[in-house]
């Protein structure tokens, strides 16, 4: 039997439910990306502004998607549409360099501690599998380790020792190492008794966005345990980059490492990737080099994406933009821990930067850096039935976004209201659902 909330949101969203019918024919599940799967059916959007976007049932939408994390000004900025207008006229793709790429990677090297030098995709996918070979190129090793539940795009070395591994050969399989983050006894035993690891990669606020937190220490101690190795450190700043701070995780936590992949924010919410790190690394690219990494793209640093992401960067780094982005993190956060106490709901919010996260059923010190979540904690945290029929809900009430809100820096005192109001409303629903 279908929920309420279930009920609700299929009266709401009829528009949507017919699209479903027409692209479930077309698309495996009728969606062009995982995450945009959902039961009973997906809901489609028609155009988007600031912080709200309106689906084809004409309803309005406060948003903390933000294009998965890539909007830190929100949606259509006149900076971004002004530079991205001008571009277009003046041609799309060159097929040659330009002044926009310097520009553009001059401004990741003035806010990116590690960048050196930089290289550029399309994704952040090719960003992290770039990061991956250059790591073993020049350490001539092989091997990759990796944390349990950390995202680094699909491609088949990180997807390898994933739940999702079908069609990747043992082969590859047999050159990752999956290791359970925040024990630093272990990472140095494994670094000790195997000579043939390139490189660690993690995300730097944690699995998934930061949802199953890392103890900032533990960047720390990963920095001297893979410099003594000589081991490749890799922060996967593609979600943290310009998010988490104006310089990343890296520049908030103070830990350099030795390369990073960026992507969304970078681009300004068009296409695009990059490596950035320690010049004798990028270098591996080079063609004066007997061994080199040969890379091409027909995308890389396109024009279009290019004057995107020089548009974003520039605003950053002469406005208040993160602070913004922060500071309506930091009311939203508050909000929520206040909103679970008031409805007497066993939870927690917590936030790194821009990005907040509410988990529902646990509680633990919101305020303790060095929180890490136990297996039971995660388990709990990870209850797909409880995620999904938050996510109804909310959108039944007007947001999406839960339990993960990625916030940009325009999202006003009135967005971060309404937004609570919702949240009460949809926790309200899930309480009459006894879902908890």
């Amino acid at each position: 039997m279908p929920t309420k909330i279930e009920e609700t949101y299929i009266k709401n969203h009829q528009n949507s439910s017919k699209k479903y019918q027409i692209s479930k024919n077309i698309f495996p599940n009728g969606v062009t990306h995982d995450a945009r799967n959902l039961a009973p059916f997906p809901f489609f959007m028609s155009h988007a502004e600031g912080t709200r976007k309106w689906d084809v049932d004409q309803n309005e939408i406060i948003d903390y998607w933000g294009g998965h994390g890539a909007l830190i000004l929100g949606h259509a900025h006149k900076a971004i549409t002004d530079a991205v207008s001008y571009q277009i006229k003046r041609g799309t793709h060159y097929a040659a360099s330009t002044d926009l790429e310097i520009e553009w990677a001059q401004l990741i090297q003035k806010l990116i501690p590690s960048a050196e030098k930089v290289r550029f995709q399309s994704s952040g996918t090719e960003a992290t599998m770039m990061a991956l070979r250059m790591s073993r190129a020049f350490t001539g090793k092989n091997k990759i380790v990796f944390f349990k539940n950390h995202f680094h795009g699909w491609h088949d070395y990180i997807q390898s020792v994933s739940n999702n591994n079908v069609g990747i050969p043992d082969e590859i399989k047999n050159t990752v190492i999956l290791a359970n983050p925040n024990n630093i006894n272990v990472i140095d035993k494994l670094l000790t008794h195997n000579n043939d690891i390139a490189a660690i990669i993690l995300e730097p606020t944690g699995a998934h966005m930061g949802w199953t937190p890392i103890r900032p220490s533990f960047l720390f101690e990963l920095r001297e345990i893979t410099r003594k190795h000589g081991v490749v450190l890799i922060f996967d700043e593609v979600v943290t980059g310009f998010r988490t701070s104006i310089g990343g995780a890296q520049k908030l936590y103070g830990v350099t490492p030795d390369l990073c992949s960026l992507a969304k924010i970078v681009g300004g919410g068009l296409p695009a990737g990059a490596v950035a790190g320690k010049k004798d690394i990028i270098n591996t690219i080079e063609t004066e080099q007997d061994q080199r990494i040969a890379h091409y793209g027909t995308f890389n640093a396109n024009p279009l994406s290019a004057a995107a992401g020089i548009a974003t960067l520039n605003m950053l780094s002469t406005q208040p933009i993160n602070k913004s982005a922060n500071d309506a993190a930091k009311k939203l956060q508050t909000g929520l821990n206040s909103l679970l106490s008031k409805l007497e709901i066993t939870g927690t919010s917590t936030a790194v930067g821009a990005a907040v996260m509410l988990y529902l059923g646990i509680h633990f010190d919101h305020n303790n850096p060095e929180i890490v979540l136990t297996p039971e904690q995660e388990d709990i945290s990870n209850n797909t039935v409880i995620s999904h029929q938050l996510k109804l809900a909310m959108y039944n009430n007007g947001i999406d976004g839960g339990p993960r809100f990625l916030l940009s820096g325009i999202h006003s005192n009135q967005d971060i209201e309404e937004t609570l109001n919702a949240t009460e409303k949809s926790l309200i629903q899930m309480q009459a659902e006894k879902i908890i």
